[in-house]
């Protein structure tokens, strides 16, 4: 074992490295601690005081001193600002005293709570967002009076101006106070009035329905029309400029939109200024790509604006998105369709010329939501074809922001962008206000089908933010009783894909129009898909359960045979698969004035269940803006059942003839029927029916636009034939004997649901026909 031996030499030689070793060091430290010193000021050159809950040396790090350790008149500006800016104190100032600077602070109370006392007509959580001032945070005077403003704003989206706001400090002890907000809510302030200045081309009727702002009426306190918010006017400003671009007018402005409050109707008087210009049609429509290898011939193939079509700036729009998301596909993300209109006033026509370039490089970075106090974001997200990290494109953007306000969630949408984090990166900002979305019916009427019936509605079409819609309906009526449940959900599987499920169940006793009793229960499935803009199929199953049993009768009479083979037949288990598919260009679905709908549906039973059959009905509706206060309606429909695998179609399944198909006639008024003498002669339903309607529908002169009233006159023909049961024993007519009838009818648009009368003379009829001129029905049926 070796043994490493220290000398004396060697003790000597190692002291005298140690020596040098620790004189470097205490020489590096001794000029560090020099220019820390000198970095640094001592924190004996800034005193603190009032301080009591923020420390003094968070104070000191706003302080920021010269390379000399000395504060300059522009440090202690910045200080001052900063600390001002923290929003901490009430009072800050810098005195210097010496070498040193003394900073007196007055802390601002921290708020414990803040509450609203007198409010009744908005609620505690619409006003906590409006205001700045939040429970745990530091009291601002500043911030108090722009909350006041904030509440008053709140109030003038509800209709109340007349409103005031006084703020109530409430010292607590302790630096800590209750901030409340007295409320004395002043009475409603509503739109008495609306005009229209310029119009020539649309009445004011027109007009009223396009925009969402309505005049007080009775029917006010359910509508909420009337209620003075400048937000509204300004999307009613826009949307009449839409609508007069959607109908040939492309130099159409609504120059201003005026509110005035007059003292003596108590109330606003709203005028929308117009300036129509000429109407347009398409010039040439053509595609110009700057873009190489851009293959430019397919996407000419795409474009639905089309030379010398009636200007539609709708049809504008839909072109610029269509090019867009095609060009995505192709693999050319960043590539923009610019419109370039070429106006002709003298042939008033515009040429457009879709030019094809190349944009910015630019990314989304974010897309943040706010506003949506109750909405999901996931909700708000899932409207939009883009996401982060996707190219930005303006097109696909503003057809984001269409398909939220049409959610009808919302009462504002609006998405705006602003720049990123680099030049490349966009953020977009997404503003959208919940509104209401529950809805609570109570209802009661009459019916020439149904008898007597009241009826309960409640649902909610976005349960809790989510974007699902539940319904459910209850009836109770001198002839019919029913429940009718049903949920869907828009997104199924994060797809947009929708699905659904209704639960329902009906029984119908007899009655004038029938000798015999009907039940009927089951549910369906249903998934839906958009096709494009226009074009959507439904795809569903059904199962569910039908009988029929016999009444007797008060004069002694037979049911007739097709009725007693079908209650001995008893009770039936029908399993159809089915689909619908709509094509719809309708301007308004409530109430359209313009476009075509058209709906093709096939169900087909006999997978599983009791019954076989194939049925197929289509519907056809054109309508057309004759002027401002006419709009013509035709209607064509038609259907076929056939029974399969050697089955009949059951009774409860043919096609009866009543006034949904020609007005004038009674349920289950025309169509083939036994007449064999003794019996009930019912209506024993036939296995094809076809109908044509021609409808000219109007205002009311001298009636408000807000009361919902329309008048309209129609004729309408058509059949229900081809008995497809026995004939045994029987004398059942079944001839092909058009039905026809002319007449006139009032419709409400009640807050309840439709309200009709039709009034309608059977023109060409059967014999054995079932007439009812007078046709009247009331909520919701």
């Amino acid at each position: 074992m070796s043994i490493l031996r220290i000398t004396p030499c060697m003790r000597s030689h190692g002291l005298r490295i140690a020596a040098r070793w620790l004189a470097a060091t205490f020489a590096l430290l001794s000029v560090t601690s020099v220019a820390a010193e000198a970095a640094q000021p001592s924190r004996d050159l800034i005193v603190v005081e009032g301080n009591r809950r923020v420390d003094a040396e968070t104070v000191r790090s706003y302080f920021h001193a010269a390379p000399d350790g000395k504060f300059e008149e522009a440090a202690r500006d910045a200080a001052l600002k900063a600390l001002i800016a923290t929003g901490l104190f009430d009072k800050v100032s810098i005195d210097r005293s010496g070498e040193r600077l003394v900073v007196h602070l007055s802390e601002a109370a921290v708020l414990d709570r803040v509450a609203f006392e007198g409010n009744k007509k908005v609620k505690d959580a619409d006003l906590a967002a409006a205001i700045a001032s939040k429970p745990r945070g530091a009291l601002q005077r500043a911030t108090v009076q722009a909350d006041v403003n904030g509440i008053i704003e709140a109030y003038r989206h509800a209709g109340r101006d007349d409103v005031r706001v006084e703020p109530e400090i409430i010292d607590r002890g302790n630096g800590r106070v209750d901030l409340v907000y007295a409320i004395t809510e002043g009475a409603k302030t509503t739109v008495r009035q609306i005009n229209f200045a310029g119009n020539h081309v649309f009445g004011k009727r027109q007009l009223n329905a396009v925009i969402k702002t309505s005049a007080t009426n009775v029917l006010s306190f359910l509508t909420g029309g009337d209620v003075y918010d400048p937000d509204r006017i300004a999307q009613d400003q826009e949307q009449l400029r839409l609508y007069y671009r959607s109908k040939g007018y492309a130099d159409a402005n609504v120059t201003s939109a005026r509110a005035e409050y007059d003292p003596a109707i108590k109330g606003f008087a709203v005028t929308f200024a117009i300036d129509e210009g000429p109407l347009y049609h398409f010039g040439d429509v053509s595609v110009t790509c700057n873009i190489p290898g851009l293959d430019c011939d397919k996407l000419r193939r795409l474009p639905p604006a089309r030379t010398g079509a009636v200007f539609d700036g709708n049809a504008l729009d839909k072109t610029t998105e269509v090019l867009a998301v095609e060009m995505a596909k192709l693999g050319y993300p960043f590539a923009r369709a610019t419109p370039l209109p070429d106006r002709d006033a003298a042939a008033q026509r515009v040429g457009i010329t879709f030019v094809i370039d190349q944009g910015p490089r630019t990314y989304v970075e974010r897309i943040e939501i706010h506003g949506n106090m109750r909405t999901r974001d996931y909700v708000i997200r899932r409207e939009f074809d883009i996401a982060e990290g996707d190219p930005y494109n303006k097109t696909l953007i503003d057809r984001a922001e269409r398909h939220l306000k049409n959610l009808n969630y919302f009462k504002t949408v609006k998405i705006s962008d602003r720049p990123g984090s680099t030049p490349d990166r966009v953020v977009l900002d997404v503003e959208a206000i919940d509104q209401s979305t529950g809805d609570f019916n109570i209802s009661g009427g009459y019916s020439t089908t149904d008898g007597a019936l009241a009826e309960l509605k409640v649902g909610e079409r976005n349960l809790y933010g989510t974007g699902k819609n539940v319904q459910a309906t209850f009836t109770y009526g001198q002839y019919a009783r029913g429940v009718d449940l049903a949920a869907s959900e828009p997104y199924f599987l994060g797809t947009k894909v929708s699905a659904g499920i209704e639960l329902f169940g009906r029984q119908n006793d007899a009655n004038s129009y029938q000798s015999y009793a009907s039940t009927t229960y089951g549910a369906t499935l249903q998934l839906g898909a958009p096709i494009n803009e226009q074009l959507g199929v439904q795809w569903r199953y059904s199962l569910y359960n039908q009988n029929i049993t016999l009444v007797p009768n008060a004069s002694g009479l037979t049911p007739s045979l097709p009725i007693q083979q079908a209650a001995a037949a008893g009770p039936a288990w029908v399993s159809a698969t089915g689909s619908t598919a709509t094509y719809s260009t309708l301007d308004n679905t409530k109430s359209p004035s313009n476009g075509i709908k058209s709906q093709l549906s096939q169900d087909l039973a006999g997978l599983g269940g009791d019954v076989k059959f194939l049925r197929t009905a289509e519907d056809v509706r054109y309508y057309k803006s004759i002027n401002s206060d006419l709009v013509g309606m035709v209607r064509a429909q038609g259907g076929y059942i056939t029974g399969w695998g050697g089955q009949q179609v059951p009774l409860m399944n043919n096609f009866f003839g009543g006034p949904t198909m020609v007005r004038g006639f009674a349920p289950n008024g025309f169509g083939p029927r036994d007449l064999t003498p003794g019996t009930t002669m019912d209506n024993v339903g036939g296995s094809m029916y076809w109908a044509t309607t021609a409808e000219l529908q109007s205002a009311i002169p001298g009636v408000p636009d807000e009361y919902g009233l329309k008048a309209s006159a129609f004729v309408d023909a058509g059949s229900v034939f081809r008995y497809s049961g026995s004939t045994a024993s029987l004398q059942v007519a079944n001839k092909n004997v058009v039905r026809s009838s002319v007449g006139a009818g009032l419709t409400w648009a009640s807050p309840f649901g439709a309200l009709t009368v039709d009034y309608a003379v059977p023109l060409t009829k059967a014999a054995y026909d079932v007439v009812q001129p007078l046709r009247f029905s009331a909520g919701g049926f």
